[in-house]
C-alpha cells in the first residue's frame, strides 16, 4: 500500500467522521445554543453544505495528483452503456435536489431568512427509494469508465460512508417524523427500487 493509497483512506475518513458529527443533532443543539436560535437557523445549512465542499476539494486534488496505477478499463461496445447509465445516475442526482428545493438543500433559503423545510417527501424519486440521492451517487461512481487504485480507494470509503451515513440518517428521520417515517420505511426501499412491485 503506497502513500497516496494511505493519505486517501485517512483523509477520506476522516472527512466522513466529521461530515457526520456536524450534521448529528447534539451537534447543532450546541451550535444553536452557542450561536443563538434565529443565528443558528440562518447560518447552518449554508455554513454545513460550504464547509463540505471546501473540506473535500483537497481531497478530489489528491486523486488527480497522487501517483496512480490503471487497474482495468471499461472496453467498447460496453463503455457506452455505462456511460449513458452514468449520465442518468447524474440526471436522478440533479432531480433529486429539484424535488427538495434546492435552494432550501443549499442553505441560501436559510440565509436569507426563510424557514427551513420541515416536509416528509415522499412522492416523485422518494416513491421508488427512500435515498435517491445516494443511490445514484453510487450508481455513478462506481461506473467510471476507468478504474484506478485511488479511485478504487476513495470510492469504497465513500460507499461504506454512504452506508453507515444512512443508517444514522434513517434515525434521525425516524425521531423527527415518528410514525410517518416508519410506515414510509415499511413500504419503500432504503435504496434498490423495487419496479415490479410498483
Amino acid at each position: 500500500m503506497n502513500t497516496g493509497t494511505i493519505f486517501l483512506i485517512i483523509a477520506s475518513t476522516l472527512w466522513g467522521v466529521v461530515h457526520s458529527a456536524l450534521a448529528s443533532h447534539g451537534f447543532k443543539a450546541w451550535v444553536g445554543r452557542l450561536a443563538g436560535a434565529a443565528a443558528f437557523r440562518r447560518l447552518y445549512r449554508f455554513s454545513y453544505n460550504l464547509f463540505s465542499i471546501a473540506s473535500f476539494f483537497p481531497i478530489l486534488a489528491a486523486l488527480t495528483v497522487l501517483p496512480d496505477q490503471t487497474l482495468y478499463a471499461i472496453p467498447a461496445p460496453w463503455v457506452y452503456f455505462t456511460s449513458v447509465l452514468q449520465g442518468l445516475a447524474a440526471m436522478t442526482l440533479i432531480a433529486g435536489v429539484m424535488q427538495t428545493d434546492p435552494w432550501d438543500f443549499a442553505g441560501l433559503k436559510q440565509l436569507g431568512g426563510g424557514a427551513e423545510s420541515a416536509t416528509l417527501i415522499t412522492s416523485g424519486l422518494y416513491a421508488w427509494v427512500r435515498h435517491p440521492l445516494y443511490s445514484a451517487g453510487l450508481v455513478f461512481i462506481w461506473l467510471t469508465p476507468q478504474m484506478t487504485v485511488n479511485r478504487l480507494t476513495l470510492w469504497s470509503i465513500l460507499s461504506i460512508y454512504i452506508l453507515i451515513g444512512a443508517w444514522f440518517e434513517e434515525r434521525k428521520l425516524r425521531r423527527d417524523f415518528g410514525e410517518d417515517y416508519a410506515q414510509y420505511q415499511a413500504k419503500t426501499p432504503m435504496f434498490i427500487p423495487n419496479f415490479w412491485r410498483k
